[in-house]
């Protein structure tokens, strides 16, 4: 005899991919579809599993779910995710990674050669009817002096190391720990890294342990020569800082993919030509995207079928469920 299939909760939007994949194993309720949030809450607050898109997962929120069993989030960041409230009720919480690390990479590595070689601005330039009156001005930067400081070094970030390699241009890395089996040289300290570097190149996690890691004492170790790539979250570089520093010319440009309150932008930096501002583009393909929706379906279509999710996190490994 057939089971009834398992109910699971959507929130954000109801993308193709992730829909028509969930729905192959599961009943799903679309909060998109919902007049009334918190009727919606309370009408589904026996699910056990939650797709999320997009939105705040907050204790709160999950407080609302006592069954609930398993969080598929879209995206390799999850800081819009209690993990301790989620960790703390067996709950476990799955990201997209490694389907997205190389269109992140491609990306990091546009940005960071636009930011240098100031290709947006001479674009501009060009459409603005400049050159015909006379050349670009020389780019003040290039690649070929500068060494890039790796600030983390996970998948990304060595993906990113291994395009640096290819264009000859010289790596080093901060994290907490040395990365086994990684030949470029690790700091212990990223105020070290910064003063002997030419690039710090953001690639963290967001959230309360890397917030405002970027600051004003880091960035003026960079130096007047330094430029910043922010691939990670805004969280991570205190934005103030960052532009007095690029007022001040403490530091010589920034490439940014990330803000503290996208989409939202500040007008300082809108306004400046040291800076190249992407809108939150890193993954931003139609390929990417839908290996990542896939992948949000198929951890949630593993554990409808009582296997184990495919990405969890590391505060919530997976262990054998209990659903006695």
């Amino acid at each position: 005899m057939a089971t009834e299939k398992p109910e699971a909760v959507l929130f954000g939007p109801a993308k193709p991919t992730i829909v028509k994949g969930l729905e192959t194993g599961c009943t799903v309720y679309k909060a998109v579809d919902a007049n009334d949030h918190d009727a919606f809450v309370a009408k589904h607050g026996q699910v056990r599993a939650i797709a999320c898109a997009q939105g705040n997962m907050s204790a709160d929120l999950l407080a609302r779910f006592p069954r609930l069993e398993i969080i598929a989030s879209f995206g390799v960041g999850y800081d819009h995710v209690d993990v301790k409230y989620a960790a703390a009720h067996g709950i476990i919480v799955t990201n997209t990674p490694e389907v997205l690390t190389e269109e992140v990479a491609d990306t990091a590595l546009g940005l960071l050669l636009c930011t240098v070689r100031e290709l947006p601005q001479s674009e501009r330039y060009l459409r603005g009817g400049h050159w015909i009156k006379k050349n670009y001005p020389l780019s003040k930067a290039t690649l070929r002096d500068r060494t890039v400081g790796m600030v983390g070094m996970g998948a990304i970030g060595q993906a990113i190391a291994r395009r640096l390699d290819a264009f000859g241009v010289p790596v080093v890395y901060h994290t907490r720990k040395p990365r086994a089996g990684l030949a470029y040289r690790h700091y212990p300290k990223l105020i070290d890294m910064a003063r002997d570097v030419d690039v710090l190149m953001v690639i963290v996690p967001g959230g309360a342990a890397t917030q405002n890691l970027i600051n004003a004492e880091v960035l003026d170790a960079l130096g007047p020569d330094g430029v910043v790539i922010n691939m990670a979250r805004g969280s991570v570089v205190d934005e103030p800082a960052l532009i007095k520093a690029l007022k001040d010319k403490r530091i010589m440009a920034a490439g940014l993919d990330v803000f503290a309150k996208e989409p939202d932008v500040p007008r300082d930096l809108l306004e400046m030509d040291n800076v190249v501002l992407f809108p939150h583009v890193g993954s931003a393909s139609v390929h990417t995207r839908e290996k990542m929706d896939q992948l949000v379906a198929d951890n949630i279509l593993a554990w409808a079928a009582g296997k184990p999710p495919l990405t969890p996190v590391a505060e919530t490994p997976f262990r054998a469920w209990n659903r006695g």
